[in-house]
């Protein structure tokens, strides 16, 4: 992620040297591989990574966080480290974090940061001299393919252009780690700072998965303002479908300071594919975007809004995680789907909501809980036979199904459909704003707003008037005047256009003289 390396104070500027790569000999993958569009343990289990990044380079004092990662669910933690770009971990710092992910249960994504943004960043770090770097500290990887997957380059390229570019670079890259002997499922970051807004990656995976001797390559996307619109999320995930790739998201947050994330469907659309996850990060951000932190000061009680909605939230950690049958979870014997949910129906309607109740499943093991869809959108998980539908538009038809899952992952097919329509909301305006506070600091404050529609618009405004003491000192994804007490936010020249049913969001950093969370505006 760009913004963190704000924290950071310098860097070391290497030479890039070439190398002539050979390709090793094709060979079955051992551990943990890949099967289609799916990532699989030696022995076919399914394994869907459900994590958290933890910047252990940076603090490797804090091995607690491993304990506290799987203490809230997660079956994986992606491990944040350094050949040199930031003080080194070596060989047996890296023996040590292998060993806490198999103490903790954990599948360890190992991911090399130096690589982070190069072309653009000083002092990155090439792909190569990635390669350079897994090869040093070998020895601690060899034998650990069953626990072990290699993310050989964070973040690879930025925003320019570089020679040679991230499709020979990577395939490169996959080349000389085969040719070295690894054996391990081998992961590899998009271009763009992650976010492959060229869909260089998306355009080019089948050559890099076809570089790949062992056939043995993952595909991960980050996730953040380029990915905030929920058909952004869906389209790309799609593609990579289509191609018969496997992809993960390896990294994604709630905000950032290039947009709004639209972390419910990704997390919505990546359980309903089978996609692994990983959220950005554990603790320690800083430079701006502290508002990343899962837990404040690396206290696994001391969560975040963010920490609560990617590991209690829908769909989240808590919920979905399923640990590696290597420890001891996955699905055992259990291959039984659920029975068929009875058809919903819906009561308690309003212009935000209704209640659905529907005959329960049954299982050979048990039931541990029901999804409720509209298409393939989620709009809510329940451990009953009974959910509260809230946030739905006014005077909208929605039809909706039902689908059971147990403990082992086996999911029912749908239940038939039903169909509702939402009351008529009051008032006559198309759009109506939601406003909320993402994250407070004393002195300071972060907000966003939502701009629900019910009809089509083509630009939109939303006048913020706060009681005296709150000023606005920075905004995006929109424009902003302020006067009289009042700051107006109109669209930018992107985000007018909001179909009926769609929603457009902005956010802003303001500045708040009084203690704890700032007073909520007024809206005109």
């Amino acid at each position: 992620m760009r913004a963190r390396l704000a924290v950071l104070a310098a860097f070391l500027i290497s030479l890039v040297v070439p190398s002539i790569v050979a390709v090793a000999p094709a060979h079955a993958a051992t551990g943990i591989h890949v099967s289609g569009t799916k990532i699989v343990e030696a022995d076919g289990s399914e394994l869907v990574l459900r994590g958290t990044s933890h910047a252990h380079t940076w603090y490797t004092s804090q091995t607690a966080s491993f304990a506290g990662i799987k203490s809230l669910g997660a079956n994986a933690v992606r491990v944040v480290l350094s050949g040199g770009r930031w003080t080194p971990n070596d060989t047996a710092d890296v023996a040590n974090v292998v060993s806490l992910c198999k103490q903790n249960k954990l599948i360890c994504v190992l991911e090399n940061h130096d690589t982070t943004g190069y072309g653009e960043q000083g002092g990155a770090y090439t792909l190569d001299q990635a390669v350079d770097y897994w090869v040093g500290v070998k020895s601690a990887l060899d034998g650990q393919e069953d626990y072990v997957i290699i993310n050989i380059g964070n973040e690879p390229i930025g925003n320019n252009a570089v020679t040679p570019g991230w499709t020979e670079a990577t395939s490169n890259a996959i080349k000389r780690m085969r040719t070295a002997g690894f054996d391990h499922a081998l992961m590899v970051d998009a271009p763009n700072w992650g976010q492959d807004w060229s869909f260089t990656m998306r355009d080019n995976a089948k050559t890099v998965a076809a570089a790949d001797p062992d056939k043995n390559t993952i595909f991960s996307i980050h996730m953040y303002g380029v990915f905030d619109t929920s058909a952004e999320v869906i389209a790309y995930m799609d593609a990579f479908r289509t191609a018969g790739l496997p992809l993960v998201v390896g990294e994604f947050g709630h905000d950032h300071s290039d947009g709004n994330p639209d972390e419910d469907t990704i997390m919505a659309q990546a359980q309903s594919r089978g996609l692994g996850y990983f959220g950005w990060s554990w603790s320690g951000n800083g430079g701006g975007v502290e508002y990343l932190d899962q837990v404040t000061g690396f206290d696994v009680n001391k969560l975040t809004s963010w920490g609560r909605r990617l590991f209690n939230g829908p769909d989240g950690i808590a919920q979905t995680a399923v640990e590696a049958k290597i420890y001891g979870g996955g699905s055992g014997d259990d291959t039984e789907d659920p029975s068929r949910p009875g058809t919903p129906a819906a009561s308690a309607i309003t212009s935000s909501g209704a209640t659905l109740t529907w005959t329960a499943s049954t299982d050979n093991v048990g039931v541990t809980g029901y999804d409720v869809y509209r298409g393939t959108t989620r709009l809510a998980s329940t451990t009953t036979n009974s959910a509260t539908l809230t946030g739905l538009n006014s005077n909208t038809a929605y039809t909706v199904h039902v689908v059971a899952r147990d403990a082992a992952g086996n999911t029912s097919a749908a239940s038939a459909a039903t169909t509702f329509t939402t009351l008529t909301g009051p008032g006559g305006s198309a759009c109506t704003p939601g406003y909320k506070v993402v994250n407070a600091w004393q002195g300071g404050f972060q907000g966003e707003v939502t701009i629900n529609c019910i009809s089509a618009v083509t630009s939109w405004k939303v006048t913020l008037t706060y009681p005296g003491g709150v000023n606005i000192t920075q905004n995006w994804s929109s424009t902003m005047s302020a006067a009289g007490g009042g700051f107006t936010f109109t669209n930018a020249a992107w985000n007018g256009s909001v179909p009926a049913g769609g929603s457009a969001t902005f956010g802003f950093i303001g500045t708040w003289n009084g203690s704890g969370a700032p007073p909520a505006p007024a809206f005109s």
